[in-house]
């Protein structure tokens, strides 16, 4: 282990979700592990202060959640999800002071499955590390539809093409499910909204993922709208 990485733990107890924060401020790090220690259900198992570090601790602890600073000495945020999501990791919230269009989206199609940035109020950051472990959105619907609209006024002509082409693998239902994703609802929203179960829309998402070859929910949103469904 190098001296920009730290391991706190290497097993949560049963029912707690596991974190890895990510950030060369070791005064950042340490503030994010008093408001994330005060949830009986939360645990950080392992800090790293760099890109290249975070990449070795979370394939070895597999967290269930990364909060990733994106500019960092050796590699930045962006390209360690990028690489990490590569490698099967998921569940990456980018959590930054800087909250330009163009580095919030970026994070996103790196395949972060949030953007948070660091002043966000200590209960939103617990409620986001919690929705993330759950594979719920991390953004709030308003942040989404921003971000996503942002996307869409910029879409070129071959990733359009390219959205259209993976929203068309999908059923009428599954469309219908992945309409509610892009809007941010939540999957108990959305079962709400389509008279399904829970369980049901589960399934729905975890095929439109598949499909639309989004690491989560955010990106398939970004491809919904790509595709220009969302009017």
């Amino acid at each position: 282990m190098n001296a920009s990485e730290t391991s706190t733990g290497t097993t949560g107890t049963t029912g707690t979700t596991r974190i890895v924060v990510v950030d060369d401020d070791p005064m950042v790090r340490a503030g994010l592990g008093l408001i994330l220690g005060g949830g009986a259900d939360l645990e950080i198992v392992a800090e790293a202060g760099d890109g290249l570090a975070a990449i070795d601790v979370v394939l070895r602890e597999q967290p269930d959640v990364v909060l990733m600073d994106i500019r960092m000495p050796r590699l930045d945020g962006i390209e360690a999800t990028r690489r990490l999501v590569a490698r099967g990791t998921s569940r990456i919230i980018v959590l930054t002071t800087f909250d330009t269009d163009d580095m919030i989206l970026e994070a996103l199609r790196a395949g972060a499955a949030g953007f948070l940035l660091k002043d966000t109020p200590p209960a939103r950051l617990v409620a986001a590390v919690r929705a993330a472990a759950a594979g719920e959105p991390t953004l709030s619907p308003r942040v989404a539809e921003h971000l996503i609209a942002a996307v869409t006024q910029g879409s070129a002509p071959d990733r359009r093409r390219t959205a259209a082409a993976l929203v068309g693998t999908l059923t009428d239902r599954e469309r219908e499910v992945a309409l509610a994703v892009a809007r941010g609802s939540s999957n108990a929203e959305i079962a709400s909204e389509l008279f399904m179960s829970v369980p049901t829309v589960k399934t729905h998402v975890s095929r439109i993922l598949t499909k639309l070859d989004a690491a989560n929910r955010v990106q398939a949103a970004i491809v919904v709208h790509d595709a220009g469904l969302t009017g």
